[in-house]
């Protein structure tokens, strides 16, 4: 088969109207990619990139590839950060370029609060021709989608201090039909709506000892037709430079976590998920590394480098 059925028609079928934005297991090192307000947050010049291999052995499952960079402007509140993320499932290969700005103020010794926005452009193409088409005469598979250009604006909000984070965003406000073929003559055909996903993150981190820090952390994502998404993690970090933990997605997957800086300026992390439901049977489980790169970092060298 050129592609599994019955996952292209879950993902590209119009009665599924819900589409969700790309999945990540090590969100907590992604921020910026769900909230524009983490942009500068780190101090540092951060430079990400991050490979995801999904379902493995299961024809046309997603493979996500991003990257973004993201910095603190000098002697201003303010930071900027440029991301993009490509994500390809079965026929479909889909591009998004986002710019991201945030502000932030001092609400107390401790703690920032960043505002944050995000302008965002939409690339999707798809390719019908990997499909296996039973009905020769089905017209919902005549023309590929090329190139399909969407804009889009987010925001978010980050309250975070060197030890506790709460960020609340949605990175994309506009909901946009990615392919509506009749929509000139009042025909409701799209291949897939973009819903509006709202996304709630939070963790803390415990000094244990002097060189044993914990941090708990969770991300939920909200969509309409979805079911309410749920990721609980666990890490250890010790001496500065080893990281290991776990996470759960809620009754979907398990997750193993490990992390290394191996520099002051290079750290390098790897995830695997391992799938809880039945769709366990026709995969080996899903496969995350990825890679980040800092510099002119503003704080000071006596300080340990933050958590998240």
């Amino acid at each position: 088969m050129k592609t599994k059925l019955i996952l292209i028609l879950l993902l590209l079928s119009g009665i599924v109207r819900a589409q969700q934005d790309a999945q990540f297991t090590q969100y907590m090192y992604n921020t910026i990619n769900v909230n524009p307000a983490y942009a500068g947050s780190r101090q540092s010049m951060s430079v990400f990139a991050l490979h995801r291999t999904q379902w493995v052995g299961l024809d046309g499952a997603p493979v996500t590839n991003t990257a973004s960079i993201n910095t603190p402007l000098t002697n201003t509140n303010m930071g900027i950060g440029v991301s993009i993320i490509n994500d390809k499932i079965g026929p479909s290969d889909e591009s998004n370029l986002a710019v991201d700005f945030s502000y932030s103020i001092n609400t107390s010794e401790e703690f920032k609060l960043s505002f944050g926005i995000k302008a965002s452009a939409n690339l999707l193409n798809i390719n019908f021709d990997k499909l296996n088409q039973y009905d020769a005469n089905d017209y919902s598979f005549e023309n590929n989608v090329d190139d399909k250009f969407s804009p889009n604006i987010g925001a978010g909000l980050y309250w975070y201090s060197e030890k506790t984070y709460i960020g609340l965003s949605a990175p994309n406000l506009l909901e946009t039909k990615h392919f509506d073929k009749y929509a000139g003559i009042g025909a409701n055909s799209y291949i897939a709506k973009e819903r509006i996903n709202y996304y709630l993150t939070a963790g803390h981190v415990f000094d244990l000892n002097y060189n044993l820090k914990f941090k708990p952390a969770l991300i939920t994502k909200l969509v309409q037709g979805a079911p309410l998404q749920v990721d609980i993690s666990a890490n250890f970090l010790f001496n500065e430079k080893f990281t290991l933990g776990a996470a759960y997605r809620w009754s979907a997957a398990v997750s193993a976590l490990v992390g290394f800086q191996a520099t002051d300026s290079w750290f390098i992390g790897y995830g695997y998920d391992l799938e809880t439901t039945r769709l366990a049977n026709y995969n080996s489980g899903s496969h995350e590394i990825f890679l980040r790169f800092e510099l002119f970092k503003t704080y000071s060298r006596i300080t340990s480098p933050r958590f998240f």
